[in-house]
């Protein structure tokens, strides 16, 4: 990890990129921003490929469908509809319209055509592909983060920026089958909440200056981790690698600093010479490779030093 470098930079944007997202087989990453703008990259010739714009509703968090060529994505402008997008023929497949306020969590199932989202109007949201009906709906107390573990037979719901709720897909009716309670810091709130891949770790990111690793059978804090500047309470994207043992997240001044996950000791800091805070972070899931985002794009390549 401290041998990668910025292989290359695009600058497509003209605001900030708030998501990107790679495919599940790590050849493409798809972006959006506040320019209203969808980017499609080429992860291997490391170049843009296209680029796509939601003039009229906004884009905000995109996501990868299991299926080529469709991504599931958030608006910030009009409403608060999810659209269901062919990027081939740049058509809208459906919508699912039913939060009345912004969408702040979108997660897609790593194993099937189900989706979740969590918005400001404090409930979380159960979607299939095939049906513009949501087909679950949970009412929280507060603002939730939500997110599939790697198998997608369970989700886990971060609440108020204190709770963190395990549901069961089968019977998330129920209620929780398991309920993590946190220390509350009032200086910040959660903004995203991640499995690792082997599904033992979820990562809590915060627009404070830490983030949070915890056990996810039992729900005990492994390790925070700060010493990253975040003064502006930005939302940062913190990320594991995708063999679970180092944990990454971009600061304000460009730089990305990396911990071991198991020992919790930081063993790089990365000048990606970013212009801005780095909103979004992730490790590509096939190829040795990450990419990291301001309003320019970069993707970091591993190098051999002499």
């Amino acid at each position: 990890l401290r041998s990668f470098r910025v292989a290359k930079v695009f600058r497509e944007n003209s605001d900030k990129i708030n998501c990107f997202d790679f495919s599940p087989n790590g050849e493409t990453v798809i972006s959006s921003s506040d320019d209203d703008s969808i980017v499609l990259y080429d992860c291997q010739e490391g170049k843009p490929k296209r680029t796509l714009y939601s003039k009229k509703y906004g884009v905000d968090l995109i996501r990868y469908t299991h299926a080529a060529n469709t991504v599931v994505y958030s608006s910030n402008k009009i409403d608060d509809t999810i659209r269901y997008l062919s990027l081939h023929d740049n058509k809208y497949i459906r919508y699912f319209p039913g939060h009345t306020k912004r969408v702040v969590a979108l997660s897609m199932s790593p194993v099937d055509d189900t989706f979740i989202s969590g918005s400001l109007d404090k409930t979380i949201r159960l979607w299939d592909l095939r049906s513009p009906n949501c087909q679950g709906l949970m009412h929280l107390q507060g603002k939730p983060v939500c997110s599939f573990d790697p198998e997608g037979l369970i989700f886990a719901a971060g609440v108020n920026s204190e709770m963190v709720k395990l549901y069961d897909l089968r019977s998330f009716d129920k209620g929780p089958f398991a309920t993590f309670k946190m220390q509350y810091d009032r200086t910040c709130e959660w903004t995203g909440l991640k499995f690792s891949n082997d599904g033992k770790l979820i990562l809590i990111s915060t627009n404070g200056g830490f983030i949070r690793l915890i056990d996810a059978f039992k729900g005990a804090v492994l390790h925070t981790f700060g010493g990253y500047n975040n003064s502006k309470a930005v939302t940062l994207e913190a990320s594991f690698t995708p063999d679970s043992q180092f944990i990454m997240i971009g600061s304000e001044d460009g730089k990305i600093h990396v911990w071991n996950g198991e020992s919790g000791m930081k063993v790089a800091v990365l000048d990606g010479k970013h212009t801005g805070p780095i909103t979004c972070l992730q490790f590509n899931p096939k190829f040795m490779t990450f990419a990291s985002a301001c309003s320019n794009m970069a993707f970091w390549l591993p190098t051999i030093d002499d």
